[in-house]
């Protein structure tokens, strides 16, 4: 009896540590994005980005098959907090990837970073982890929030406006909007208008605006944020009166359903579809083909994630136990941006060029925001010199 207890007890250790071998043998990436509601179109972007990237991989990174383990935060950080928990403590991923919006990222950064894993922003690029609130396991493969702003204040001092009115959602990144402009720009500011990131309603907004005498529109409204603005903005007769300079309000994942009413909406990125370079044809092509849609920079941004985490696990050979390697070959960046110029400051930010963009209508009938000019070159945050994190 004893002999056969203990046979049992060896082969139950021996299943326990094949099934641990076999988990090590695989790649485990948590992403976490919005995938319902008015801005669910933004998360799954994101989402199928990661996704190609990984097909174009032949679904491994460095040799070894990838586990993707997707949530949806529902917009809602005690709910992020939540999947995010389950990811790290049932899931045990090695990394986390996401989200879309900072207030959910400053709502998972810590559970994360807590846990000893890797977090990956793709979009939220907020302030608060920037500089002293740096961390040597978060990167960003966006930018931080100011950097896209200060772009779209020198490219307003660029198109000649000189009275601007600004519309942003009240949550950190319309903060950190209002604080980029205001870095660079040199005209007046006759507005500051925060409103709920749940507004439905931008009539009396509008209303506003029209009797404000601006020379500009400045908005940051992402998602079905901005297809509602928009809309209204045409509904009021303002289309061709007031020109409009936004961030993520006209682009690849509202230009769908906005249509012609968005062409000629000026904005700023890092990246634009119609950019020409081979990695980004490969890309935009590939994608297309896909999903029947083309890109916007929340799938580039996620397809750049993915690539990152390929060029890091290869580089330690699938080796994740030591991280110091990981995370030195995560800073490396030894990947081809589809972007063009990429690398990542002290604090795990990108230095990166931003371009003044403006949407158009491609032949074949569809929507697409294409590059008028460079802003910036090898841009940097300006909270890097804060961070301590190495």
């Amino acid at each position: 009896m004893r002999a056969c207890v203990l046979r049992l007890a060896t082969t139950a250790a021996l299943m326990l540590v094949a099934h641990a071998a076999a988990a090590q043998d695989k790649i485990r990436i948590g992403l976490i994005y919005t995938l319902s509601g008015a801005p669910s179109t933004l998360g799954q972007q994101s989402k199928n980005g990661f996704e190609l990237a990984l097909k174009s991989l032949g679904g491994k990174m460095g040799g070894k098959d990838v586990e993707l383990f997707v949530a949806d935060d529902e917009l809602k950080p005690d709910v992020a907090i939540q999947k995010v928990r389950g990811m790290l403590e049932r899931d045990r991923v090695d990394f986390v990837v996401g989200p879309i919006f900072s207030n959910i990222l400053v709502a998972i950064h810590k559970p994360v970073i807590d846990a000893g894993k890797i977090l990956i922003s793709t979009n939220a690029g907020t302030s608060n982890f920037a500089g002293a609130g740096c961390n040597a396991n978060f990167f960003v493969t966006s930018y931080q929030n100011d950097q896209i702003f200060e772009a779209v204040g020198e490219a307003s001092n660029r198109l000649g406006y000189k009275r601007v009115y600004i519309l942003v959602p009240n949550y950190p990144a319309g903060k950190d909007a209002i604080a980029g402009f205001k870095r660079t720009y040199k005209g007046e500011i006759i507005e500051e208008s925060l409103l709920p990131l749940n507004t439905t309603d931008f009539g009396p907004e509008v209303s506003k605006i029209a009797a404000s005498k601006a020379d500009a529109l400045f908005t940051f409204m992402p998602g079905g944020l901005g297809i509602n603005l928009l809309n209204t903005f045409i509904q009021a007769g303002l289309k061709g009166k007031l020109p409009i300079v936004s961030t993520f309000t006209a682009d690849e994942a509202t230009l769908p359903v906005l249509k012609d009413n968005a062409v000629g909406v000026y904005g700023v990125l890092t990246w634009a579809p119609n950019m020409d370079n081979a990695a980004n044809k490969k890309f935009v092509s590939e994608y297309e083909a896909a999903y029947n849609a083309v890109p916007a920079s929340y799938a580039m941004q996620a397809y750049d994630a993915a690539m990152l985490i390929n060029s890091a696990v290869a580089a330690v050979n699938g080796n994740l136990a030591d991280q110091n390697a990981v995370r030195a070959a995560l800073k490396k960046a030894a990947f081809t941006s589809v972007r063009g110029p990429f690398k990542f400051n002290v604090n795990g930010y990108p230095i990166e060029d931003f371009y003044l963009t403006k949407v158009a209508k491609r032949p074949d009938d569809k929507f697409e925001t294409q590059i008028v000019e460079k802003i910036f070159s090898n841009h940097a945050d300006g909270y890097a010199k804060d961070c301590k994190a190495q």
